[in-house]
């Protein structure tokens, strides 16, 4: 075939996928693997790291022959993944060394305490704020209780790294120990303004320069597979969601609702920092542009749908929870926080857990399911109006995606909540389409961000002005917060 195309291979939580686009950044093919999640002790989540990879692998050769593709078909590969999971590896065998701990992992949760004294001086150079969610403690434990990660750290061939690192190196055949700066800037070891690993966090946390990879762009040739396809860019799920939105100016933003929910704006080439414990982090760097972003977290979002479906058996499937919400008037008075793993912004309590309240006898099935979308769309207020007052930028519309964005329930009231228009694309893999874009832009495959932007297509616009009664019952739900926070006691 003389046309070619951009695979964008996608990592997530719970699968992955690698994703064939077209020219016109249409999708040619898709191949998913389903990955495991174990949870060891309460609080710990893992994935075998060995998993991953063969599901990328799998997923990649799988895309290809779907599409009826060969290796010189395809211009480039453009890496995303799930953000924050940490791993360990031999250098020289490319054997991992402990199961990956995955982003919404707590085990790390005392040490966070320990460190608060220096919680300024972190959110200063990092962006971050302390909690178990970034990769620097996770590394740190591994380091302290996973005997082989010591003796590979004594021998001088421990490998950490996110999911980037891990297949960027395994899919060039052990040649690439890379990072990109999005990624790095979510480990709390990466200064945000130099984009160099820093030299007061790694001491904070009693790592070395040489455990971690080298930094690289979100967009640059890094290696390439045995086959010479290559590798064109590395970028975390959300910013390639942001950028995949085609949010290139500041004040543009995105959300993206799947295991969690995720708010980024693009603030420009300025770091912006929140009084409210939102994050500051690096969006991309793409040739000499360095984006930053201002971002906050619902670290349970498609989550607590899948709980109400396959652990309290309240929905027959998440589709139907649509409908579900639609068949009563309102929520009953009945209000859920989804403090399943804690909560992330602008709360950062490890500690909170999930609570419904409100119930009475007349609470049915659709009071509870629909209280579990609207506990989606307050959270999403809770990061809109923390990140506009903190950045000082207004937001003039949401471009939403991800597996829950396909809820037309919660799309209708997270406008009627933020009182703005809620915008879905007609691809909503834009994590993916992130990726895409990146790499193609790498190798040239797309000349420049005003073609890419042309190639954005709606498919659903909704704008509903907010409301005195979802005024009403949003401050309900915020009382209720304060009933879940600090639940969980020594």
């Amino acid at each position: 075939m003389s046309e070619r195309y951009i695979l964008a291979l996608d990592q997530g939580t719970t699968s992955t996928r690698s994703i064939i686009f077209d020219r016109s950044l249409r999708i040619v093919s898709v191949s998913q693997r389903a990955t495991k999640q174990t949870y060891p002790k309460d609080g710990w989540v893992e994935q075998d790291p060995e998993e991953i990879l063969a599901t990328a692998q799998a997923t990649i050769a799988q895309a290809m022959e779907k599409a009826g593709l060969r290796e010189t078909d395809i211009a480039a590969i453009g890496i995303t993944n799930q953000r924050e999971t940490t791993i360990a590896w031999n250098r020289k065998t490319g054997e991992s060394l402990h199961p990956a701990i995955v982003w919404q992992d707590r085990r790390t949760a005392e040490r966070c305490e320990a460190l608060l004294p220096e919680q300024e001086t972190l959110h200063t150079l990092t962006g971050l704020v302390l909690d178990p969610y970034f990769s620097a403690t996770k590394m740190e434990w591994l380091l302290r209780h996973v005997p082989k990660v010591k003796i590979a750290a004594e021998n001088g061939v421990l490998s950490f790294g996110t999911v980037d690192s891990w297949l960027a190196y395994h899919l060039t055949d052990r040649k690439a120990y890379v990072t990109d700066v999005s990624n790095a800037s979510r480990t709390m070891l990466l200064n945000l303004r130099t984009t160099a690993w820093d030299d007061t966090c790694l001491s904070l946390f009693r790592l070395r320069r040489e455990m971690l990879p080298t930094v690289v762009t979100s967009s640059e040739i890094v290696g390439h597979t045995p086959s010479g396809i290559p590798i064109a860019s590395m970028i975390g799920d959300q910013q390639g969601a942001l950028f995949g939105q085609m949010c290139f100016e500041p004040g543009q933003a995105k959300c993206t609702y799947g295991t969690g929910a995720f708010l980024l704006m693009n603030v420009g080439t300025e770091p912006k920092f929140s009084a409210n414990r939102l994050l500051t982090t690096i969006a991309w760097k793409a040739g000499n542009e360095l984006a930053y972003a201002m971002e906050g977290s619902v670290f349970i979002c498609g989550a607590s749908i899948d709980w109400i479906v396959n652990e309290l058996g309240l929905a027959p499937n998440a589709a139907s929870t649509e409908q579900m919400a639609y068949n009563v008037r309102d929520n009953g008075g009945v209000y859920f926080v989804p403090a399943l793993s804690g909560l992330g912004a602008p709360y950062w309590d490890p500690q909170a857990r999930g609570l419904w309240i409100g119930m009475t006898q007349a609470t049915n099935r659709n009071h509870l399911t629909r209280s579990v979308l609207e506990g989606i769309a307050y959270s999403v207020r809770d990061l809109s109006d923390t990140i506009v007052t903190d950045s000082g930028i207004p937001l003039k519309e949401l471009k939403i995606d991800g597996g829950v964005s396909k809820n037309t329930f919660l799309q209708n009231y997270q406008s009627t909540v933020l009182g703005l228009p809620v915008l879905r694309p007609k691809n909503t893999e834009t994590t993916a389409t992130g990726a895409a874009c990146l790499a193609g832009l790498a190798v040239g495959f797309w000349k420049d961000r005003s073609e890419l932007r042309g190639l954005w297509e709606m498919d659903r616009y909704v704008y509903r002005q907010k409301e005195a009664e979802v005024e009403r019952q949003y401050a309900n739900w915020k009382k209720a917060v304060t009933r879940s926070l600090d639940w969980v006691y020594d």
